[in-house]
C-alpha cells in the first residue's frame, strides 16, 4: 500500500482515537443511518415495480396461481386478503397466458358456462336446475362488478308452468352482498341491484327482489322494496328546502342571523289511476242512422149490442181509421280519452317552514316580506295546507361566543403544540448539526497540526547529503586572503582548490521549508495560518 494512504489511515485513526465517547456516539449513530439509508434507498431502486396479475380470486383458483408462479420462478405478492396477487409488471402478460392456458382462473360461479358441459342425455329437471344456476351465477358475477361489492350470491325461486295451476306465484330472488372494509350500500346502489336482478326474470317485479349484507342487514324486503329509502327521500328533501331558504336569508339578514327548520310529510304509497272523459265532436257525420215507420188505415165495423131488455138500440154504421209512427236511432262518434296514471310513493302532502330572524338583524326589515320571500322559495302550496311561520326574537350568543372561544383556544393550542414540535425538532437538529460540525473542525485541526508536526526523513536526509556534498571554487586576489567567487567569464590569478561547504542547521532548516514549500504549497500555506493563530491566541 503506498506511504500516503497509509499515512491518511494512520491520522484518521489517531483522530477516532482522540474523539470523545460523546462524539464517538454521534459519529456512529451518523455512520448508521447513512448505512441504513444507503440500503433502503438501494432496496428501493433495485426492488421491481408489481402490477395485479389477478384480482378477486377465490382461495382454490388463488392457490393455483400461486404454485404455477412458483414453478415459474416469479416473485409473487398477495392482496386483499390472498384474493390479489401482485407480480413484477415485466411478468403479467406472459403468466396471464400461462395461467389462462392451464385454465386459470377457473369460473366458481358458473354462469353461462355450466351450459356448455351439461350432456345430451340430462334430464328436464337438470336443465332447468342448470338454467337456473346459470342465471344466478351471471347475476352474481355482475352485482360483484359494482363498486364496493367485494363478493355476491344470488338465489332465485322461480315457479314451474303447469296446466294444472289456475294461478301462477311471481318468481322471487335473494341476493346476499358481501362490501369491503368500511365500505357501506347507498340507497340507489341498492336500488341498482334490485333492479337488474328483477329486470333479468321473467314475470319479477322489483318487489319480489330481497337483498341483504354481510352484517345481517336487510337493505330491501320481499313486498316493501328499497327499506330506509322513503326516510332517506325525504331527508333529502328536507335538506335541498332548508338549504335554498337559508342561502337566501344569509343575503337579506348575513350570516348566522337567521335559521330555517324544514318538515315534510311524504306519501309512501303509490297507486293507480285510471280516468275516462267523453267528448262530442263537432261537425260530425253519424255513424249509423237508422228510421222506423208504421202506418194502418181501414174500415171497422160498429159495435153489436146485447140483447135484453135494458140494453138501448144502437144504429147501424161504418167508420174509417188511420194510425202511423215514425222513430229515428242515430249513433254518433264520441270522443273517448282513457288516462293511466301511476302515483309513486313519496309524493309531497304536506310541509312546513319555521324562520326565526335574529332582532337585531331584523330591526330594519318588514316581517310579511320574509315571509312572501320565504314562501316563494320553498315552494309552498296553500292547497295541500303548507304553513309558513317566521319569527323575530332576540338571539342567545353565549353559546356561539363560548364556542369560538373554545374553538379559539383549541387552535392556540394545537399552534402552540406545532411550534413546540417545531422547536424540538430544530433543537435536536441544530444539535446534531453543531455537534458534526464542531467534531468535523477538530478533526481538520488535528490532521493540520499533524501534518505542520510531521517530518518526512527520507527526503530531509537525502536534502542533507545533497547539501553537505555541494561545493564553491574559490580564488584569491590578493595577499590579504580575500575570497570571492570565481567569475567564469574572468580568467583568475591563481585556482585554489575547492573547499568543502558545511551547511549549519538554519541552513537545513531553511532547505528543508523550500523543499516542502515547492512539493506541497496547500500544506505550507496551512503550516503557516496555524503559526499567525497560534501568535494571535498568545
Amino acid at each position: 500500500m503506498p506511504r500516503q494512504v497509509t499515512s491518511v489511515f494512520k491520522r484518521f485513526g489517531n483522530a477516532i482515537r482522540e474523539f470523545t465517547i460523546a462524539q464517538r456516539t454521534v459519529a456512529i449513530i451518523g455512520v448508521a443511518v447513512l448505512v441504513l439509508g444507503i440500503a433502503a434507498l438501494s432496496m428501493w431502486v433495485t426492488k421491481p415495480a408489481f402490477t395485479p396479475l389477478f384480482s378477486g380470486l377465490s382461495g382454490e383458483d388463488a392457490n393455483s396461481i400461486v404454485e404455477q408462479l412458483r414453478t415459474d420462478g416469479v416473485e409473487y405478492e398477495l392482496a386483499d386478503g390472498g384474493a390479489t396477487i401482485l407480480v413484477p409488471e415485466a411478468s403479467v402478460y406472459d403468466e396471464r397466458i400461462k395461467s389462462a392456458s392451464a385454465g386459470l382462473p377457473t369460473s366458481s360461479t358458473g354462469g353461462y358456462s355450466l351450459l356448455d358441459t351439461m350432456g345430451v342425455t340430462s334430464s328436464e329437471f337438470q336443465q332447468s336446475v342448470t338454467y337456473k344456476r346459470a342465471l344466478e351465477g351471471e347475476l352474481a358475477k355482475t352485482i360483484g362488478a359494482l363498486d364496493g361489492v367485494k363478493m355476491a350470491s344470488v338465489q332465485l325461486a322461480i315457479p314451474e308452468d303447469s296446466v294444472f295451476v289456475s294461478q301462477k306465484n311471481d318468481p322471487t330472488a335473494s341476493v346476499f352482498v358481501e362490501t369491503q372494509n368500511g365500505v357501506t350500500l347507498s340507497n340507489d346502489q341498492v336500488q341498482a341491484i334490485v333492479h337488474l336482478t328483477s329486470a333479468s326474470i321473467d314475470g319479477m317485479t322489483a318487489a319480489d327482489v330481497a337483498v341483504v349484507d354481510s352484517t345481517g342487514t336487510v337493505l330491501s324486503a320481499v313486498g316493501v322494496g328499497a327499506t330506509g329509502g322513503a326516510d332517506q327521500q325525504a331527508s333529502d328533501y328536507e335538506t335541498r328546502v332548508r338549504s335554498a331558504v337559508q342561502a337566501m336569508l344569509d343575503k337579506v339578514v348575513g350570516a348566522g342571523n337567521a335559521t330555517v327548520v324544514v318538515a315534510a310529510d311524504m306519501s309512501y304509497e303509490s297507486a293507480e289511476r285510471v280516468e275516462e272523459s267523453f267528448t262530442s265532436p263537432t261537425e260530425a257525420l253519424a255513424l249509423n242512422e237508422s228510421v222506423d215507420t208504421e202506418t194502418y188505415s181501414g174500415t171497422g165495423g160498429s159495435a153489436a149490442g146485447v140483447l135484453g131488455s135494458d140494453t138501448a138500440a144502437v144504429a147501424d154504421g161504418a167508420t174509417d181509421g188511420t194510425f202511423s209512427s215514425e222513430s229515428t236511432t242515430r249513433n254518433n262518434a264520441v270522443n273517448k280519452v282513457t288516462e293511466n296514471r301511476t302515483i309513486p310513493a313519496g309524493a309531497i302532502t304536506r310541509q312546513t317552514v319555521s324562520v326565526a330572524v335574529d332582532a337585531d338583524a331584523a330591526a330594519n326589515l318588514n316581517v310579511a316580506d320574509i315571509t312572501s320571500l320565504v314562501t316563494s322559495a320553498a315552494g309552498i302550496d296553500a292547497v295541500r295546507g303548507d304553513a309558513v311561520t317566521v319569527e323575530v326574537m332576540a338571539f342567545d350568543t353565549t353559546g356561539a361566543a363560548a364556542a369560538a372561544a373554545a374553538l379559539k383556544a383549541a387552535a392556540d393550542a394545537a399552534a402552540a403544540a406545532r411550534f413546540a414540535e417545531i422547536l424540538r425538532v430544530s433543537v435536536i437538529t441544530a444539535g446534531i448539526v453543531i455537534t458534526l460540525v464542531v467534531s468535523l473542525i477538530l478533526y481538520a485541526r488535528r490532521s493540520r497540526r499533524q501534518s505542520r508536526e510531521s517530518v518526512e526523513i527520507g527526503d530531509l536526509t537525502a536534502m542533507q547529503n545533497a547539501l553537505g556534498e555541494a561545493t564553491v571554487p574559490l580564488s584569491v586576489t590578493s595577499s590579504a586572503g580575500s575570497l570571492f567567487l570565481d567569475n567564469p567569464t574572468d580568467t583568475p590569478t591563481k585556482i585554489i582548490p575547492t573547499v568543502k561547504f558545511v551547511p549549519t542547521d538554519t541552513d537545513l532548516r531553511r532547505a528543508e521549508i523550500d523543499s516542502l514549500a515547492q512539493s506541497d504549497p496547500r500544506s505550507t500555506a496551512e503550516f503557516l495560518r496555524g503559526l499567525m493563530d497560534d501568535r494571535q491566541r498568545a
